[in-house]
């Protein structure tokens, strides 16, 4: 996806990152936009089958509503988003590198309606939450922030009544969700496990 495969070293942080790759924008308002995509370790946007396939499932269920991107990356979930309806979309993203390339971006598409979050994802959590219709969680593989990640969404008011939770890990890792997520979708894609979740009242 479009994530931190795995931690990176203090060198290879502190290595320069260079606009390499591209991120093509698969549907909506934006449909064949390519928008630059930074040369850093573990960051990969995620693949077109997999992005069209997700909103596929999702239908026109987030036209008009807030989303939120954990993990962003490259953001190309969250601006695939909003190019296909959503108000607005909450990036949060740790790298200052990367999450400066997304904000770039964003200026480019000339999106103004949403926001880039320069913090860690778990300590993100913790601040005064409001609600999303929608919300990305990617994480990190073999970390153990799935759980984590996931309860404080829950438990933390981040999530509309009847909220869509996307959640990738790897294959191996069996996803310890809250109860009242129910499966709505999954597909496997090489190491990577796919889940589309909606929320129902506890």
């Amino acid at each position: 996806m479009t994530r931190q495969r795995s931690s990176r070293s203090p060198t290879s942080r502190r290595a320069p990152a260079q606009q390499v790759g591209k991120l093509r924008i698969i549907g909506g308002e934006f449909r064949r936009r390519q928008l630059p995509v930074l040369d850093s370790p573990g960051l990969r946007p995620t693949p077109d089958r997999v992005r069209e396939t997700l909103f596929n499932w999702l239908g026109q269920q987030f036209y008009g509503q807030a989303v939120l991107d954990l993990f962003a990356g490259t953001g190309a979930l969250g601006i695939e988003a909003l190019s296909r309806g959503a108000a607005c979309v909450d990036f949060v993203e740790r790298d200052p590198r990367v999450s400066a390339q997304l904000s770039a971006n964003l200026t480019l598409l000339n999106i103004t309606a949403s926001a880039v979050h320069v913090n860690d994802v778990q300590a993100y959590l913790t601040r005064a939450a409001k609600p999303y219709s929608l919300a990305f969680l990617d994480p990190p593989f073999h970390q153990q922030l799935a759980a984590a990640c996931c309860h404080a969404l829950e438990n933390g008011g981040w999530l509309a009544s009847e909220a869509m939770i996307y959640l990738e890990t790897e294959t191996s890792l069996a996803p310890d969700v809250p109860i009242n997520w129910q499966l709505h979708r999954e597909t496997q894609a090489g190491e990577s496990t796919a889940r589309l979740y909606q929320r129902q009242l506890p």
